[in-house]
């Protein structure tokens, strides 16, 4: 075969050898893509359809040795490195273009302790892998909102999930992390060793290294009370005055979503209900929120923990689809706010678009901004523009529409925001306000374990001169 062009950490294209390159792929035991070869362009899809980058290399590992191969040799030819978990970047930071991919899709294993009550997971696990071992023991941890999300990018990104008032964020869960760090060492994050690895890993994204495992403390979850109630968007002003007050009052065991969408029964504003109690309880709690109007249509009920992390999908939201995202905590959901949302989210360009408030708070904010590198512990709701589009001749509608619902709403919003949730084009600015009051830590401890800045392909931290 014919020598390799490749990308390097500056942008700038080198020259492998074909010698070099089969070095490479003789070192790792999974498999090692290139264009053309049989397996290459499934291996670079993307949750997000709008993603379409063609590295140079993607390798396949099989286990952490062939990680820390990938690591050494990104580092000793200085190539662009993006790192894939379960692929669900929504800005694509999981593929780059022209460089090295570090694929841990294969790694997927999940191993419950139901004595200790502990999860061990590889990086390139879903939600649908670690739920499917967990709930084999009626147990479970905070998780994010699709079942097809990675756990590696929710969990170092913070991880807002349906437990999260109840049990904190997938971060506040981590016992301990394997980590491959730029300079090809493994190391073991936790509170006890490694302990500023630890502290920024827990919200500071991937710039630290490559996470080959995480272990998570996990608990009891039975059935939960679930789906949504549902009204008219007509309705959605006095609907989200309602909501801003039920949510306030809501016990921690009780997470409430409002959706502005389009339904089945046309424009819309719904609430998606979790109510990870006792179900007698639940049935108690949520009963104003049931009776409120009444609503036209009505689907809480005893479910799985599963069926509500596949919820999402169950509404139309799939990998493939073409998505662009803009996002920011509340100040306050107040009466203006609501105002400023309801008014500029009908028409939309896609039955698929949406605004979504999440519920936050409770247990997430009993732990201090500065414990985790995820610092935005203050926030009571999340407001987020999903723009989703099926046919690409779309895609630029989608954008549009997102970015003008995230306008509207701004003055109401913090310059904070969920790190998972910023899109690839916000500037230095809004990368800096995802990780608020923590930066200048996590740029030291970025510093001293990646100070060449190896792991840049994300929402970058850039190393301490």
């Amino acid at each position: 075969m014919a020598d390799l062009r490749i990308t390097t950490t500056r942008g700038t294209d080198t020259v492998l050898d074909e010698a070099t390159v089969q070095g490479f792929k003789s070192s790792v035991r999974g498999p090692l893509l290139r264009p053309g070869d049989a397996g290459y362009d499934a291996a670079r899809k993307l949750y997000n359809g709008m993603i379409d980058r063609h590295p140079a290399l993607i390798v396949r590992c099989a286990g952490v040795a062939d990680v820390i191969a990938a690591v050494n040799f990104a580092r000793a030819h200085d190539l662009l490195v993006a790192v894939r978990g379960g692929g669900h970047s929504v800005p694509g930071f999981s593929m780059c273009d022209g460089g090295l991919v570090v694929d841990l899709s294969a790694m997927r294993s999940v191993r419950v302790d139901p004595v200790r009550r502990t999860a061990r997971a590889e990086g390139g696990a879903t939600w649908a892998d670690f739920d499917h071992e967990t709930q084999a023991f009626g147990l479970a941890s905070t998780g994010g909102i699709a079942s097809t999300t990675g756990i590696a990018g929710v969990t170092l990104g913070g991880g807002i999930g349906y437990l999260n008032r109840k049990y904190g964020l997938a971060c506040d869960n981590l016992i301990s992390a394997d980590v491959v760090t730029a300079d090809g060492r493994l190391l073991t994050a936790s509170a006890t060793e490694n302990s500023d690895l630890f502290w920024a890993l827990r919200g500071g994204g991937g710039n630290f290294g490559v996470v080959t495992s995480f272990t998570y403390q996990i608990h009891p979850v039975g059935p939960v009370l679930a789906g949504f109630v549902l009204w008219p968007l007509e309705r959605a002003k006095e609907v989200l005055r309602f909501y801003r007050e039920f949510s306030l009052a809501a016990p921690d065991e009780l997470r409430l979503d409002a959706i502005l969408g389009t339904s089945p029964l046309g424009p819309s504003v719904a609430i998606i209900t979790c109510w990870c109690g006792p179900i007698e309880e639940g049935e108690r709690v949520l009963g104003p929120l049931r009776a409120f109007g009444p609503p036209a249509l009505d689907t809480i009920a005893a479910v799985p923990y599963k069926t509500i992390q596949t919820l999402l999908e169950s509404m139309g939201y799939v990998p493939g689809q073409l998505d662009y995202w803009k996002s920011s905590f509340f100040k306050e959901l107040s009466a203006a706010a609501i105002d400023a949302i309801v008014a500029t989210v009908h028409p939309a360009p896609t039955p698929l678009c949406a605004v979504a408030i999440e519920h936050v708070g409770g247990a997430i904010s009993r732990v201090a901004p500065t414990d985790t590198a995820f610092s935005h512990r203050h926030a009571q709701h999340s407001f987020l523009a999903v723009g989703v589009a099926v046919d690409p001749a779309d895609a630029g509608a989608v954008t549009a529409w997102s970015r003008k619902q995230w306008e509207a709403a701004r003055p109401y919003l913090e310059e904070g925001v969920y790190v998972n949730y910023l899109a690839e084009d916000e500037g230095a600015a809004r990368v800096r306000s995802a990780y608020g009051v923590n930066y200048e830590r996590l740029t030291a401890i970025k510093a001293k374990y990646d100070p060449g800045n190896l792991f840049r392909h994300n929402q970058n931290i850039q190393p301490t001169a």
